[in-house]
């Protein structure tokens, strides 16, 4: 499990979390996948690209899991 802290911030768009934890090579990947309905965000597919992560939620994609604080 990745563990990502949003270090202040309200939440993080659902692309640029898959981008920036490295589950994804770039954010156009990660749009894509998301499209593709291959990312779960608390366990519901989530096809919204820009969807607001916020801490306490929990991020799949390929078998990997991301916690948000």
């Amino acid at each position: 499990m990745i563990e990502f802290d949003l270090s202040g911030h309200e939440y993080i768009a659902l692309h640029s979390l898959l981008k920036v934890t490295g589950l994804c090579e770039s954010g156009g990947v990660a749009k894509l996948l998301i499209g593709d309905g291959l990312v779960t965000v608390d366990g519901n597919v989530e096809l919204r690209k820009r969807c607001k992560i916020r801490g306490g939620q929990i991020i799949e994609l390929n078998g990997e899991q991301i916690a948000v604080s």
